[in-house]
């Protein structure tokens, strides 16, 4: 995991991690703990709600291009009977590759999808840097994660709208990408969950499913990504509101938060939380964020104040 620091509420650490999904069993006293105080919402024993049609999302399509200049949906996936990347062997990892290789193999066939696997110890440092890969973290060092890189991980990808990626053994069993230049995310999400749920269903029947626990969801190695292990985020072009003292406030009502990029005035607005809403509910949370924070720059542009767009709390 990683710590953001800054004038905004960006993405925060959690602080911990878990060797495998019956550490959420076996030490639920403090992992329940963790989840209830980061996402902020309480652990019931009702089933977490969950919402993949992307036909109940509202303006996914239409956010304004002069600020919205892309977007990224992202899901994580860990896979049963196999330790997290924080505590997983090598032999495991080799495992993992195997099954990620049959199931995206099948995903190729049955789609239609131009995809290729590409392992990290084949590929140049240019190579690397073109997917946008750098060496592990200390972060990811210390809690093990980056253990015998870059042995047994690999990136798959599929050159077609939508810009779909995965992920193998990287901070995950799975990461799966969708990227719009466009900021379309209804399209996005929409990529990422037939295809995810296509996966779904091959790892069913390689016997090896997705990690499920009934009072958490999905869940990862980060308690941080535990419901719904969903992401989305977009980048927004902003001049006038990162400077305005209610910023911090306002991200905070919407349940959002807001990190700098490597782009001067380019900002990336993501979701706070996992867990406690549906993956459309999710979204939908962070387009309507989206919209009024695009509101407030356009007001502020024009020399007016935003006092009357803050939202009340949530």
């Amino acid at each position: 995991m990683f710590v953001y620091e800054g004038h905004w509420s960006g993405p925060v650490s959690v602080g911990c991690v878990a060797g495998d999904a019956e550490s959420y069993i076996l030490f639920c006293d403090f992992f329940d703990r963790v989840i209830e105080s980061h996402h902020g919402h309480k652990i019931t024993s009702q089933t977490p709600e969950s919402d993949f049609n992307y036909d109940n999302l509202k303006g996914g399509d239409d956010l304004d291009r002069s600020y919205a200049v892309r977007c990224e949906v992202s899901v994580v996936r860990g896979v049963e009977d196999f330790c997290f990347p924080t505590h997983c062997s090598r032999g495991e990892r080799r495992q993992l590759l195997t099954l990620a290789r049959k199931a995206l193999q099948r995903l190729e066939e049955e789609e239609a999808l131009p995809g290729r696997l590409l392992l990290l110890q084949d590929l140049s440092p240019e190579q690397q840097r073109e997917l946008n890969l750098n060496s592990p973290s200390a972060s990811q060092l210390r809690i093990g994660v980056a253990r015998d890189w870059p042995d047994a991980r690999a990136v798959w990808s599929v050159c077609t709208d939508g810009g779909l990626v995965v992920w193998i053994n990287m901070d995950d069993h799975l990461r799966l990408v969708s990227t719009r230049d466009d900021a379309n995310i209804t399209e996005a999400f929409k990529c990422l969950y037939v295809n995810l749920q296509k996966l779904q269903k091959f790892y069913g029947e390689l016997r090896h499913p997705f990690t499920w626990k009934q009072q958490l969801g999905w869940v990862s190695s980060s308690p941080a990504d535990v419901g719904t292990g969903l992401r989305i985020s977009v980048h927004l072009k902003l001049q006038h509101l990162p400077q305005h003292n209610r910023l911090q406030d306002v991200l905070k009502r919407l349940r959002i938060c807001m990190d700098t990029t490597e782009s001067p005035a380019l900002y990336a607005v993501s979701n706070a939380a996992t867990f406690g809403l549906s993956e459309v509910a999710l979204t939908q949370l962070v387009l309507d964020g989206v919209k009024l924070l695009v509101a407030m720059e356009m007001r502020l542009e024009g020399g007016g104040d935003i006092e009357e767009l803050v939202p009340t709390q949530k």
